[in-house]
């Protein structure tokens, strides 16, 4: 007999989803404990599970696994490769449907024109920007910037100058980090480019003092000088995505943390066990939040079950506590499905966003 977990771990299916499964008349464990409910699976039903697994990554609906895993074991399996046939041309057909609505999107973006161009200027942009500030913002926001290579637009930090601010973004899709600090010498319109990861690190090598350092944006170089020191190098040639759109979040629930200690919590603390989804390519492992009644937030063990749950990559939760910086920082929970934000108690212009993953039930 094997237990959920050991059933998860031998399966590939998540503790979440065989509880989901088991309530849907799929996976029915062999026994379930009388009195602590507890879930036991028969020595036979890891193959079905294996086999519940694979249909569900090939995305069958799930009428069709119930009678693919009914039909599987018996003598007769005609009605079994006539599910898969089906199963496959729906997939070739949806794929042919939406390569044709790719087709026509590229189309589209071809005869549009690019709103990013006027934000770039062929005149020269001077700054001036405290050392302390611009190394804050660029801690902040290294944690999240890209490294995959078929998006090259997402590799770098965006420095996007308006008036008297300059604004640091980073993301990788799945996680997103603003800061803002002061700027001085600018009063042209918006300017925006993006600098490399390895470009942006040699800057904040540069700023270990409190004086202030002159940033330049001369065409697709641009320089930072902090004293008699200097570094350069070219912009990304790509347009970063407008990251203001993406950040207009409704108010939800707030909670504050003391960071070491929820730190602590978060790394030491439970990840739904066989819980795994993927994130370019990398498994992780999930944190599951919720917050109670009086605006206290916990880690979510196996058993705990609701739609308040909120779901995040551990690794990316624990990277936005470190880059947040401070003693305490707050949380901010909408609904399952929208971003987490960690934000400064004292600075609502520096935060991040960690989009949540979706738990199976």
């Amino acid at each position: 007999m094997r237990s959920i977990g050991e059933m998860a771990r031998d399966s590939g299916l998540g503790v979440s989803a065989l509880r989901f499964y088991d309530r849907a008349g799929v996976l029915v464990p062999d026994r379930v404990d009388p009195v602590s409910g507890y879930r036991w699976y028969a020595p036979g039903q890891l193959d079905e599970a294996r086999l519940l697994a694979r249909l569900r990554r090939a995305g069958m609906p799930l009428a069709d696994i119930r009678l693919v895993l009914a039909g599987w074991a018996g003598a007769e399996t005609d009605l079994v490769r006539q599910l898969l046939d089906a199963h496959l041309r729906r997939l070739e057909q949806g794929l042919s449907e939406a390569r044709a609505q790719f087709s026509t999107l590229r189309a589209l973006l071809d005869d549009r024109e690019n709103p990013m161009t006027s934000l770039r200027t062929a005149a020269p942009v001077r700054l001036s920007v405290p050392a302390p500030e611009l190394a804050a913002a660029l801690d902040a926001v290294r944690f999240a910037a890209g490294t995959d290579p078929e998006l090259p637009m997402l590799g770098g930090i965006l420095f996007d100058a308006e008036g008297e601010t300059l604004h640091l973004v980073a993301t990788d899709r799945y996680r997103m980090a603003v800061a803002r600090t002061a700027a001085e010498g600018h009063g042209g319109p918006r300017v925006q480019v993006t600098v490399p990861l390895a470009l942006a690190d040699a800057m904040r090598a540069l700023l270990d003092g409190e004086e202030q350092v002159r940033l330049a944006v001369d065409g697709d170089r641009v320089t930072l000088e902090a004293g008699d020191r200097q570094t350069a190098g070219q912009c990304l040639g790509h347009d970063f995505p407008d990251y203001r759109r993406l950040v207009r979040l409704p108010a939800g629930r707030r909670a504050l943390v003391d960071v070491p200690a929820f730190r602590e919590a978060v790394r030491t603390g439970p990840v739904r066990a066989g819980e795994v989804r993927e994130q370019d390519g990398v498994s992780c492992d999930l944190s599951v939040l919720e917050v109670s009644d009086d605006g206290s937030v916990a880690l979510a063990g196996d058993g705990a079950d609701g739609r308040d749950l909120v779901a995040v990559n551990r690794a990316f939760l624990l990277d936005a506590l470190a880059a947040g910086g401070g003693e305490r920082l707050v949380l901010e929970f909408g609904a399952p499905t929208a971003p987490l934000a960690v934000r400064r108690p004292e600075d609502e212009h520096t935060f991040s966003l960690l989009m949540p993953v979706r738990l199976e039930n």
